[in-house]
């Protein structure tokens, strides 16, 4: 299912994240993480992905202690779940930063993959 980023704002965006990861939940049965993202821009804020054992939810602000904290501008962010923005590159460009577990953040791109986020 692809999700179409075009004239969303990120609230719906995170709306269809959610729904579109809890429609194929398949990929996500063995992982709990929690990670946040900082994002800046027009609409900026914190939000946190919670996977838990194949179950997904956003919640906006920072309930639970993260594993992976990625920071970006909301421009890269929507690049980087439609595939169009490498995270190892970002990184090297300084385009993201990451708090905690580097090899979380990795992982993040190829499940988003997945889902083909467009």
């Amino acid at each position: 299912m692809d999700i179409s980023l075009e004239d969303k704002n990120l609230a719906e965006i995170w709306q269809q994240i959610e729904k579109v990861m809890n429609q194929q939940p398949k990929p996500l049965h063995h992982m709990s993480i929690v990670y946040q993202f900082e994002l800046s821009g027009v609409e900026c804020g914190t939000y946190q992905l919670i996977i838990d054992k194949g179950t997904v939810r956003v919640e906006e602000g920072a309930p639970l202690e993260s594993e992976c904290t990625l920071i970006m501008t909301l421009e890269d962010f929507k690049k980087l779940i439609q595939g169009t923005l490498n995270s190892t590159t970002a990184y090297m460009m300084r385009r993201l930063k990451v708090e905690g577990s580097l090899g979380l953040a990795l992982r993040l791109e190829t499940m988003l993959r997945q889902y083909r986020l467009s």
